[in-house]
């Protein structure tokens, strides 16, 4: 086993995972942006008034990306699969 293909893998891996917080992640920072901003103009100090929006920010974003991202998870480990028999050949 070549130690170049342990390190593709691997850094396909990473890519994948740093893609899917990302597209889970971001829009929940944004919101929380937004919400902070908001608080920030009208002296609102409540800490539980940004939870709801960011937490059904993430759901949509899960939601609306949710079968892309299995998607991409399904390619890569079907393709990790089908390398298997090279690795060790």
């Amino acid at each position: 086993m070549a130690p170049d293909a342990v390190v593709n893998a691997f850094s396909e891996a990473l890519w994948l995972i740093v893609l899917m917080v990302c597209v889970i992640i971001l829009p929940s920072l944004f919101v929380g942006l937004i919400v902070s901003v908001f608080q920030a103009a009208t002296q609102i100090n409540e800490q539980t008034l940004s939870f709801l929006p960011r937490l059904l920010a993430t759901l949509i974003a899960v939601s609306v990306a949710g079968p892309w991202l299995v998607r991409r998870m399904m390619e890569h480990f079907n393709g990790i699969l089908a390398s298997i028999p090279g690795m060790l050949g």
